[in-house]
């Protein structure tokens, strides 16, 4: 059977935040399915899975962002699929403002929404880098327009303003794999790249309808410590402008790490 939207949640170890999510996403206010993978089973996993009725999908290999998103993607029998990581939280309403938008823009490929961030159990709303990046977004609200190549990229040009957990993308006409980058942090905005070249609408629902939850033990805060990040986010850069503007840009981005300390 195939269902028009479908969560795939790629889970990764045994993240303490994880049941908050399956909740959130069974409480949403217009049901879709939820599916439940990883490339590190255990019976923590399994025991989650059995509680809501997940399917539940084992891939074997070596984890990988890459690899286990594509998975959970490949996994989801789904006109459109949510990536939904493991450690965020939905707002009721995430699905039903997904499908009024799957409904009035045929041609759309990507819909996203704003967003608030949970830090040590409390949610940040007036935070700099969240207000820059809603600017950022504001081409996106060109709705007749938002299925131009350079409106689509100009949210994208001074940073990823775009928040990947809020993310669903149409994969009857991205079809699969969706991932096709070799970057280990900044593929998520490789990928908004790559898909804003190619045909199709981005749609932005600037409402805060995903709780990102900031933490210690995040993928983030792993590829700041070995510089993947800073790395990555300057290869990112220079497709868009040359060296100098780039340090420039460095430099500001370097202040928002400050974030996860």
């Amino acid at each position: 059977m195939r269902y028009e939207h479908v969560y795939a949640i790629p889970a990764y170890g045994d993240s303490p935040y994880l049941e908050s999510c399956i909740r959130s996403l069974k409480g949403q206010s217009s049901p879709s399915p939820i599916l439940l993978c990883t490339s590190t089973p255990s019976p923590y996993l399994e025991g989650l899975a059995e509680k809501y009725a997940l399917p539940y999908h084992v891939r074997q290999g070596e984890s990988g962002i890459a690899e286990d998103w594509n998975f959970a993607y490949a996994m989801a029998e789904g006109d459109w699929v949510t990536i939904a990581h493991q450690d965020d939280v939905y707002h009721r309403d995430y699905g039903a403002r997904l499908k009024q938008a799957i409904r009035r823009y045929r041609d759309m490929t990507v819909f996203t929404t704003d967003y608030v961030i949970v830090k040590d159990g409390r949610l940040i709303t007036g935070d700099a880098m969240l207000m820059v990046k809603r600017l950022l977004r504001l081409p996106l609200r060109l709705r007749c327009l938002a299925d131009r190549t350079l409106i689509k990229r100009l949210p994208l040009m001074l940073g990823n303003s775009i928040c990947c957990p809020a993310i669903s993308y149409n994969k009857r006409a991205l079809g699969t794999p969706l991932i096709k980058s070799g970057l280990a942090f900044a593929l998520d905005w490789d990928c908004l790249d790559r898909l804003a070249c190619e045909k199709g609408r981005f749609i932005c629902e600037e409402r805060p309808l995903l709780f990102y939850r900031v933490h210690g033990g995040a993928a983030t805060k792993a590829c700041m410590e070995d510089d993947r990040r800073g790395r990555e986010e300057r290869e990112m850069f220079s497709r868009y402008w040359p060296e100098p503007v780039v340090r420039l840009l460095m430099r500001g981005y370097r202040r928002a790490y400050k974030e996860y300390d």
